[in-house]
């Protein structure tokens, strides 16, 4: 498992209700597609972070590269006002942060911390969870 951190493209505040809802269905598509499973997914206005398990075969690179790669692309598609904000035809940085879970805590500290960066709890704002973990076969 692991706690990955994408911003946006020169830190703008881009993530709206409606790109919200599309990075959520495009990450549902991808966990059709691939081997990724996202067991959380919360947004601040100008970053995400993704609780994320998948098979040992895909490195965390490969992981982040289809996470940012496909969302960018669906999200620059389907929520056009997002360009306004951005320029150069990129969504996300280059950079971004991952961890293991194992790394500085178990799911439950990495889930609370998520929900807590940035702002007060009660303001967080839930775009998805699946609380169930998925063994891959």
């Amino acid at each position: 498992m692991y706690h990955i951190v994408c911003p946006a493209k020169y830190r703008r505040t881009v993530i709206t209700t409606e790109v919200d809802k599309t990075l959520k269905d495009v990450c549902t598509g991808i966990k059709a597609r691939y081997e990724i499973r996202f067991l959380e997914i919360g947004a601040e206005k100008d970053h995400v972070h993704f609780l994320v398990q998948s098979v040992p075969t895909y490195s965390p690179s490969k992981i982040v590269q289809t996470i940012k790669s496909i969302t960018a692309k669906k999200i620059l598609e389907l929520c056009p006002e997002v360009k306004k904000s951005l320029w150069g035809g990129e969504f996300w940085t280059r950079g971004y942060y991952i961890g293991t879970v194992g790394e500085h805590g178990d799911e439950n500290v990495i889930t609370r911390y998520i929900k807590n960066q940035g702002r007060k709890s009660e303001a967080y704002e839930k775009i998805h969870e699946n609380s169930q973990l998925e063994l891959f076969v």
